[in-house]
């Protein structure tokens, strides 16, 4: 027998014993015909594979792994130009939430966009912060004052006038924009009368209805027509029982949106009336029923009621509402503390405060308490205690009382008690509660 390496004639090719050295190629199997759908499987019977001895584990079942199916590509984002172009608005936080997505993306691979991101919101905090929509109440007076230091007013405006002209205008801003359903808002009128506080049920066209009817006095007095028309009074009735009068008359309850062109074309008379006449009519006499102020008092009279009602509507429509200027406030303020003296004296002549301790000469020095108002408008009053015509000073102190301006007003307003009223007292207990019902008496309907 040839070995391995040994080689014999058979390997030649053509040679009859010739051993093909590349096999040939082995047939398909769909050369025979097609292939059946499902091909049988045979079944295995283990115990034959195995001739009945302990059967080895199968293997594992080779699952075939589908193909690998090719993620899409992300899609494109902005290019650097808009993204470039929306950094001022990312900064103010005004982007969309796609928008900024976009641009915190573009942040973090662009460099110069980075830096001047970061300039932009350093940028963004030296801004002023915003402010609230509702126009500053003091608006209309810097306006005016800028306008008049430029070019002073032919015919201007008596000081003791521009209060009333302030509040009016206010109160007139405030009722621009109600609906009907606004002007029969419940609102709750309240003032003092002896040693308690009253009050009454009314509606935002009831109070506009009051103050006009009240504002006719001072109409009156400068020979304007009287609001009531034919259904005035006669006499010098008190501003109650006018303001009744016009509550029964049948425009009112009509048509309450009909109250504002009236009040506001009266106000607008009345102002005019003044500035026409200038100082000539500021001492003219004003008669409110039981008593009489002067035509100037009486303007700050008003303006403090047209205030304090319009807070009450205010409140009444849920709507915020300021003060009035500090220089208005402080005239107010000075008005109620010139009234003390004579109120004083009436609630003792009703028996409602303690006598006087001793009788002092008109404009004679006496008895004298401080009062001392705190905040915007304050001040430093010093009231005659024994007698309206005699003279307050500082060497005459007895007590002392403090109150914030706005606790004054509603102190004065009655919209407070003399109990409620957090003041400060130092002195004559007798002499401090006259005083502060005194100040509560001042108000009225």
């Amino acid at each position: 027998m040839n070995g391995p390496d040994e080689w014999d004639d058979r390997e030649l090719p053509g040679s009859p014993g010739e051993q093909p050295r590349i096999p040939a190629p082995r047939t398909a199997a769909e050369d025979h015909g097609p292939l059946p759908d499902d091909l049988p499987v045979p079944v295995r019977d283990p115990v034959q594979e195995t001739g009945g001895g302990p059967r080895e584990p199968e293997a594992e079942p080779v699952t075939e792994l589908p193909a690998a199916v090719p993620f899409p590509l992300p899609a494109p984002g902005p290019p650097h130009r808009i993204l470039k172009s929306l950094l001022g608005a990312w900064a103010l936080s005004a982007c969309s939430p796609e928008e900024t997505a976009a641009v915190e993306a573009h942040l973090t691979d662009c460099a110069s966009c980075a830096d001047e991101a970061l300039r932009l919101r350093d940028a963004v905090g030296l801004l002023h912060p915003a402010d609230s929509l509702d126009l500053d109440p003091l608006l209309r007076s810097r306006v005016l004052e800028g306008c008049l230091g430029r070019r002073p007013a032919r015919i201007p405006v008596p000081e003791w006038a521009t209060p009333y002209d302030a509040e009016t205008a206010k109160l007139d801003a405030l009722l621009r924009d109600m609906g009907e359903s606004e002007w029969r808002a419940p609102v709750r009128l309240r003032w003092f009368e002896g040693e308690r506080p009253v009050g009454r049920e009314s509606t935002v066209a009831g109070v506009m209805g009051h103050l006009m009817a009240v504002d006719g006095l001072v109409a009156t007095a400068l020979g304007l027509p009287d609001p009531l028309g034919t259904t005035a009074p006669p006499g010098t009735p008190d501003p109650l029982i006018r303001t009744e009068t016009f509550w029964r008359t049948p425009a009112e309850a009509h048509s309450p949106l009909a109250l504002r062109a009236p009040w506001r074309d009266q106000s607008y008379a009345l102002i005019r009336q003044v500035s026409f006449a200038g100082d000539k009519v500021a001492e003219l006499a004003v008669p409110y029923g039981e008593f009489r102020l002067t035509l100037c008092d009486a303007f700050l009279d008003r303006a403090f009621e047209c205030w304090v009602h319009a807070g009450d509507i205010a409140e009444a429509v849920d709507y915020p509402y300021e003060p009035p200027a500090s220089g208005h406030l402080h005239q107010m303020v000075d008005l109620a503390a010139r009234l003390l003296p004579s109120a004083l004296a009436d609630r003792r002549r009703a028996g409602l405060a303690a006598p006087p301790q001793r009788l002092v000469e008109a404009g004679a020095p006496g008895r004298t308490l401080h009062l001392e108002i705190e905040g915007n408008g304050g001040g430093h009053w010093y009231i005659a205690l024994d007698s309206p015509a005699a003279l307050g000073t500082p060497d005459r102190t007895v007590a002392h009382i403090a109150l914030d301006s706005a606790e004054f007003c509603q102190l004065a307003a009655g919209h407070i008690s003399p109990e409620e009223a957090a003041a400060g007292q130092h002195g004559e207990r007798d002499a401090i509660r006259d005083v502060l019902f005194a100040t509560a008496s001042l108000s009225r309907l």
